[in-house]
């Protein structure tokens, strides 16, 4: 399968999905990768789902281009959010072709892991009649924190369109083990996350938090072997998610989002064994 690739929405974090739609068809990425479950985070732009407009306008970016959505972001498992609140984003997803729903834990409970299995399921069912998968991440900084956590909860809730998302960044800082991953079953992984960073790895939530928002480095700049990664994997599209805010200044988001491609690439051709 030749390689395949996303414009995640932390990477060009202040666009509109219409927006982020065009420079991704202009640097030459296969897919785009939006957030149309708004989080409240500085310097995002809401896409205001309940506008019909934006949704139009969307379809019509994608329909020009050629671009194909890949996933929606971020079915949050919260204490106080109900899941169903979820179905308007997913209902305009499928509208849109997505494939894909990334899911997340953000409980602080330690001991309420039946409750995130039960949520977990909870988002599954609900995205399953619009033909979505539900693939849940384990940012090292949020409720669950390495893959094993987020293999139980995936295991637990036992949904045939339940997946995991590694993203290479959080792979690192959980001091990950490649045998872990080779050991989980292929067909619940859809697409994974890339970029790269330096092999220190920050002691702090802060420092973590810090690093996966603002100074992710571009593929072959830092310490991840991407090659061990993808040869347990199958042949899945990689979103690249690489939030830089020195690099976005210095070269604007569209310049930045090419620059993330062309790295990407060049490394993949650099390392053949690759997909």
């Amino acid at each position: 399968m030749q390689n395949q690739f996303s414009l995640a929405h932390l990477t060009t974090l202040g666009c509109t999905p219409p927006e982020m739609t065009y420079i991704a068809a202009r640097a030459g990425y296969d897919f785009v990768s939006l957030r149309l479950i708004p989080m409240g985070v500085p310097g995002e732009t809401a896409c205001l789902l309940l506008e019909k407009q934006m949704i139009r306008n969307t379809k019509a970016a994608l329909d020009e281009t050629g671009i194909k959505l890949l996933d929606i972001e971020l079915a949050r498992i919260l204490a106080d959010r109900d899941p169903k609140t979820y179905v308007p984003a997913m209902e305009a997803a499928a509208e849109l072709g997505a494939r894909h729903v990334i899911s997340s834990a953000w409980t602080t409970d330690r001991s309420d892991r039946d409750f995130i299995v039960e949520r977990y399921a909870d988002i599954c069912d609900l995205a399953g009649p619009f033909g979505l998968t539900v693939d849940l991440e384990f940012p090292t900084f949020s409720r669950l924190t390495d893959l094993q956590e987020a293999a139980d909860i995936v295991r637990a809730a036992n949904r045939d369109n339940g997946g995991i998302l590694i993203d290479t960044l959080y792979f690192h800082f959980s001091g990950f083990r490649l045998d872990q991953l080779a050991a989980l079953p292929p067909d619940w992984f859809h697409f994974l996350h890339i970029s790269d960073t330096v092999e220190e790895i920050p002691t702090t939530r802060e420092g973590m938090i810090h690093i996966a928002r603002d100074e992710r480095l571009y593929v072959g700049e830092g310490c991840i072997n991407f090659a061990a990664i993808f040869d347990r994997l199958p042949a899945i599209p990689s979103s690249i998610e690489l939030p830089n805010v020195k690099r976005v200044k210095e070269l604007g988001y569209e310049g930045h989002a090419r620059r993330c491609l062309e790295t990407a690439k060049q490394y993949l051709g650099n390392h053949r064994g690759m997909r």
